[in-house]
């Protein structure tokens, strides 16, 4: 009988060792990582799309303030009460001023024909929308 390489004895090789394998957790890991920086991200780029297309009010009844047309008083009057009403609210200085300006803008508000807004007033306006904060 002839021995064969197959009935050999091996002595100091170890058997296969199972190997854990965490391949799937790792993924699943990494997926949700991922998948929560990007839905982060898209998310602030959502709010700055959004805060981008907000009108400012306060710029806008600024604006409309500085272009006011005095050539046609009673609607200057008007647009001044109007727009100018929304900074009143900040400080008890300029509603104070405000006030004031609204008292010396009524002899041009009622009337079916007015004459053109006195300097006294144009100054005290002048004075007011110095005072503003945008």
């Amino acid at each position: 009988m002839k021995p064969s390489s197959y009935d050999i004895p091996l002595h100091d090789i170890k058997p296969l060792m199972e190997v854990p394998d965490s391949s799937l957790m790792l993924l699943t890991v990494i997926s949700a990582v991922v998948i929560m920086v990007l839905s982060g991200a898209l998310f602030l780029l959502y709010r700055f799309m959004k805060d981008r297309k907000t009108v400012n009010l306060r710029k806008e009844h600024y604006k409309i303030l500085n272009e006011v047309n005095f050539r046609d008083p009673k609607k200057a009057a008007y647009d001044i009460t109007e727009y100018g009403r929304l900074f009143s609210v900040d400080s008890e200085r300029l509603n104070s001023a405000y006030a004031n300006l609204v008292s010396r803008l009524e002899p041009y508000k009622y009337k079916r024909v007015v004459d053109a807004i006195d300097e006294e007033s144009l100054g005290y306006f002048k004075i007011y929308l110095g005072m503003i904060d945008v």
